[in-house]
């Protein structure tokens, strides 16, 4: 077989028990876990080439090679080489550090210890050295690091207890039983290796991790493209007056050059001189920006990894940036796709009511019989008679312990159903048989499922308890209902023995067990159903209160029912009873899909308005120019709500469009009922068609499809495994942190990476484009105009550590400010910071500050004698007075263009400038020309040109020329046309000036408001009376308990941060406009 060829896909798998001589000829995987990408051999060969596939690297690598052809290099090999060597070294300590922690993780993995049956005895072996075919025993709570196939259990009947939530996310357990041939064997051995290390489901399904790039990363790779265009125009410009010049001047020369007659073409002149002014041009390609982009988006990550806001102390889980390449992208999201159970949610059950043969438990009634609220002074009921029972458990209906003491059968009977099927599952089944010999099936599930296999004899107990689950639904309780089946002992026997053939059996197994439970799981008898609480996590309102005031959209993709989806729509305040209208999507086929969605639109735009087909415009201001135009035309708030059955039509290719434009015209979407597949799907739409920046966050693994698709993975450390987390690029333990993670850090770091990237390019411009004048009166000989050594330094130290210093550091303001004002977010959404006019604004600056920097010198050296007498207009003197002011001159440029002064700033900018003149001082010494002569020819000029008056004169002229324009620029536009972000950074310094230094406010802590969310599924046909509103418009309802005490009413926190933004901006400036 070919290397090339794809591995066959296994159709069955032939394994002798603890035999590793037979199974080895099979050539079967090993159980060792790989993740990481180099070893020692190969690091250095593999880094080397795939950072040669980055077209900077390879562009400069092939001018290295240029440089070394003498006819055409005015530039030495070490210009280029130095940089180049940098930067690939820097970013293979990187990638090296990243495989190291990979490489950390896996010897975690491959070196826990196992106990293997080999040679008839027990011994420890790790996990990494067990191979297929081992039989391995395993003690309670022990790690798996393979699939296994279990052969025996010390547990009854074959049966072991599961845990998969590292693989599907789910916490409960499940039952596994034992092959029935060797079942009996019980202890003695246990179970048998059957797939190992890159075979295991878990290496399997973890997925090919997506490569993720931000919307910058895809707007500098073009930028650069452009650049490198607009150097070979450069090259060619000069190449053709080199051309023109040697054909009409160049004769005068020969003589003194001691050319002959005819050697030297004027056109293969161009030619060399065009290859020449590429290899001195090459700066305006900046090799560093890569490294320097990497190296700000790490200190970003550790900022995230650092913040204790983000902390949560209870179970010590600190955030984490998994990834150090998408940092940005965090302040420029508007779209955010969220799981509900355990990410809005705390995925925590407590017991709240229950219905039993008609009767709800957990409701309290006043001396008439009337229902009341559940109040801090009302007497829980006493559990204490029982040893076992949960001390912070709480229940406050006497008239449960009462039924069972007057030793109610129904009531016992449900009990000991929820003690034996004890997990909060979708559905489960238990056969027992009772002290008195007989026996009975116990099922407990979803009561879309279960009420379909009850017995017809259930009719009135079905249509009461069907009442009741409403009634839970509307309070947001979690629901599921009880049921059970009395079982005749012959008729058990005969279907536990075909039970046994179908497990035995090598054809349609699955098909033939599933057969076995569809016939035993009739005719059951209804008991009733149980409600339990999930509560919402604290600072869920808040927070989406929060990221909606940043004009940023939350869908809520969840596998719950349509009811379920609703209520939880409500507690957080994404659906409320002022919206004009809630649009329920529930077609059963395209067609009736279709036509819900298109009067869904009618009723939103009105009946004469022509829809778009949902596509975008290319570019990003103006589809959200058009979108702007659209949502103007909207009055009011709408919701969207839609089940999977339904979504499954909607997204196919003749109703997406349709769909696409109603969801984001609408104020909130709900998908519910839908699959992992189906949030992907619903990620991918948006980012597709709708050009914008998505995030998606989760807790499970069933969420994982939904991360990798997002722009943006965000993983709840909940109670559903680490999937999620594992799969994600930013993880944290409560969905409260988004907020800050998005309004904080994401604004921070676009902020920072767009002032980053205009000040890189203005320097770089203003930098190389002085050799461009020059060639127009040097004869365009390729000549360059700095020393060689002030080329090779000026990115790599003497402008390198100020620009990451404020690209690491500059805020513009406090991040408090940040979360009081949401729509300071908004730029980011817009790419109002970096976008290619701001480039072009960028690119024409540095043109003139080149201007300047070349000319002033040039016209103040042209026939000027220095103080002493003598002629100072030499070369020498011109170019170290020119590199002194460019140093200069983007020194103070990159004072005024920062925010933020820490101590960093003024050690990088201001000491950049002295090393600046401590190597300058150097290289022209006597000492080290004496030593290096020919590299080092500007032996004394430095001390001679900077100690004339009139070089300062000239300096001080440039540096003013260069930056008065863009210092007047700025202030008239912040004083004619501020910004959100200019007015809120002025209200910053009058307070700083106005509050005494040593005062500071005391923090205070906000109660938190919240309601029930719950996930689980009830019978459909409760959607329109939630929907309503008719079973939760009580206005401020009593406090139910102690714990419910501290909630407030959420709407008027919602108006009173509203109402606290618009203050807080009118006070910025009362009588300006405020301008993105």
């Amino acid at each position: 077989m070919f290397c090339s060829e794809k591995k066959l896909r296994e159709v069955e798998r032939i394994v002798k028990a603890n035999d590793r001589e037979y199974n080895e000829k099979f050539q079967y995987a090993d159980n060792r876990i790989h993740t990481s990408k180099y070893n020692i051999l190969t690091f250095l060969p593999i880094n080397l080439f795939e950072q040669f596939q980055r077209v900077a690297n390879a562009y400069f690598l092939c001018l290295l090679i240029l440089q070394l052809i003498p006819e055409i290099s005015s530039l030495t090999w070490f210009t280029t080489i130095v940089p180049l060597v940098l930067v690939i070294t820097m970013t293979a300590v990187k990638d090296a550090t990243d495989d190291y922690f990979r490489h950390k993780s896996d010897n975690q993995v491959n070196n826990r210890q196992s106990e293997v049956l080999i040679n008839s005895k027990l011994q420890n072996e790790k996990w990494m050295n067990v191979k297929v075919g081992d039989i391995i025993k395993l003690e309670n709570n022990q790690f798996v690091a393979a699939d296994l196939l279990l052969l025996s259990s010390s547990e009854p009947h074959g049966l072991c207890y599961v845990e998969t939530a590292e693989l599907d996310g789910e916490t409960n357990l499940k039952v596994r039983h034992a092959l029935s041939v060797t079942s009996e064997l019980g202890a003695d051995i246990s179970r048998l290796a059957g797939f190992d290390g890159p075979d295991t489901k878990l290496m399997q399904n973890s997925g090919k991790t997506k490569f993720k790039r931000t919307s910058i990363d895809r707007l500098m790779n073009t930028l650069v493209l452009w650049i490198f265009g607009f150097l070979i125009c450069l090259g060619i410009i000069l190449a053709i007056g080199n051309s023109i010049w040697e054909s009409q001047t160049g004769d005068q020369f020969r003589t003194f050059l001691f050319w002959n007659e005819g050697e030297k073409s004027s056109v293969f002149s161009g030619f060399l001189t065009f290859w020449s002014y590429i290899i001195i041009l090459n700066t305006v390609v900046p090799i560093s920006l890569y490294v320097s982009v990497e190296v700000i988006r790490l200190g970003h990550s550790y900022f995230i990894n650092w913040d204790r806001k983000m902390y949560y102390s209870r179970k010590a889980i600190p955030a984490v940036a998994r990834t150090t390449t998408l940092n940005e992208e965090l302040g420029q999201i508007e779209y955010i796709f969220s799981d509900k159970t355990g990410t809005l949610t705390q995925n925590i059950m407590t017991f709240k009511r229950c219905s039993i043969n008609g009767r709800i438990y957990g409701e309290v009634h006043d001396d008439l019989d009337q229902k009341t609220e559940i109040t801090q002074e009302k007497e829980p009921v006493d559990f204490s008679v029982k040893s076992q029972a949960d001390r912070e458990f709480q229940f406050f209906d006497h008239h449960l312990m009462e039924s069972i003491k007057m030793g109610d059968p129904k009531v016992h009977e449900f009990l000991r159903l929820l003690a034996l099927c004890h997990t909060v599952m979708s559905e489960e089944n238990s056969a027992v048989r009772n002290p008195e010999g007989q026996i009975k099936l116990y099922s407990k599930g979803a009561d879309t499922i279960l009420f379909e296999k009850l017995h017809p004899s259930n009719e009135v107990l079905l249509s009461l308890t069907s009442d009741h689950l409403s009634e839970f639904a509307g309070e947001g309780l979690r629901t599921l209902a009880i049921a059970y089946r009395d079982l005749d002992d012959k008729y058990f026997k005969e279907w536990h023995k075909m039970l046994e053939d179908a497990n035995a059996a090598t054809e349609e197994r699955d098909e033939r067990i599933a057969g076995l439970y569809e016939e035993i799981e009739r005719d059951l008898m209804l008991l009733g159903a149980t409600a339990v609480e999930d509560k919402l996590q604290e600072g869920v309102i808040e927070t989406v209160t929060s990221l909606s005031l940043a004009n940023i959209k939350i869908w809520v993709l969840t596998g719950d029912k349509q009811e379920t989806a609703i209520n939880i729509g409500y507690a957080c305040n994404m659906l409320t009873d002022d919206m004009n209208d809630v649009f329920v999507i529930a077609g059963n086929n395209a067609v009736e899909v279709r036509e819900e969605l298109r009067k869904a639109k009618q009723n939103l735009f009105g009946q004469n308005r022509n829809f778009s087909n949902g596509h975008v415009v290319c570019e990003k201001k103006q589809q959200l120019e058009l979108d702007s135009i659209v949502e103007e035309t909207i009055t009011g708030d709408y919701a969207l709500i839609i089940n999977g059955h339904s979504l499954a039509h909607a997204l196919e290719s003749d109703v997406k469009n349709d769909l696409l434009e109603l969801a984001c015209m609408c104020k909130t979407v709900i998908c519910c009922r839908v699959t992992p597949l189906q949030k992907a799907q619903v990620v991918e739409l948006v980012k597709k068609y709708r050009n914008a920046v998505t995030l998606a966050i989760g807790d499970g693994a069933n969420d994982v499809s939904m991360i990798k698709s997002a722009h943006i993975g965000v993983g709840i450390s909940g109670q559903e495994g680490l999937q999620a987390v594992l799969a994600s690029d930013y993880s944290f333990a409560q969905f409260r942190y988004l907020q800050r993670l998005l309004l904080v850090h994401g604004r921070w770091s676009y902020f920072r990476m767009c002032k980053f990237l205009c000040y890189f390019f203005y320097k770089n411009f203003a930098f190389t484009l002085v050799h461009f004048w020059f060639g127009f009166f040097c004869g365009f000989s390729a000549q360059t105009v700095y020393d060689q050594w002030f080329i090779t330094l000026f990115n790599i130290v003497y402008t390198s550590l100020p620009v990451l210093a404020m690209g690491i550091f500059d805020q513009d303001v406090s991040d408090q400010n940040s979360v009081d004002c949401p729509q300071l977010y908004k730029p980011g959404q817009l790419n109002l910071l970096f976008n290619k006019r701001k480039f072009f604004i960028c690119v024409l600056h540095g043109i003139y500050t080149s201007l300047v920097l070349f000319f002033i010198p040039y016209g103040a050296f042209y026939n000027v004698a220095g103080e002493d007498g003598q002629h100072i207009a030499d070369y020498q003197s011109f170019a170290v007075t020119m590199a002194t002011s460019l140093v200069i001159v983007v020194s103070v440029q990159i004072a005024l263009d920062t925010s933020y002064w820490t101590f960093i700033n003024h050690v990088f900018i201001w000491g950049s400038i002295a090393i600046y003149f401590s190597i300058l001082f150097t290289m022209h010494s006597n000492g080290i020309f004496g030593i290096f002569p020919n590299q080092f020819p500007f032996v004394g000029n430095a001390r001679h040109s900077l100690t004339q008056k009139c070089i300062w004169l000239v300096i001080l002229l440039t540096t003013v020329a260069s930056v008065m324009p863009v210092v007047a620029f700025r202030f008239l536009k912040v004083d004619l046309y501020p910004t959100l972000s200019d007015q809120i950074r002025r209200w910053q310094k009058a307070q700083k000036k106005a509050r005494p230094p040593s005062s500071r406010r005391p923090r205070t802590r906000r109660s938190s408001s919240r309601r029930s969310g719950y996930a689980f599924a009830h019978q459909e046909g409760y959607g329109e009376l939630i929907t309503s509103g008719k079973n939760m418009r009580a206005k401020n309802p009593p406090p139910t308990s102690g714990l419910e005490k501290t909630h407030y009413n959420s709407t008027s926190w919602i108006e009173n941060l509203c109402k606290k933004t618009t203050d807080t901006v009118s006070s910025f400036s009362q009588d300006k406009t405020v301008k993105l």
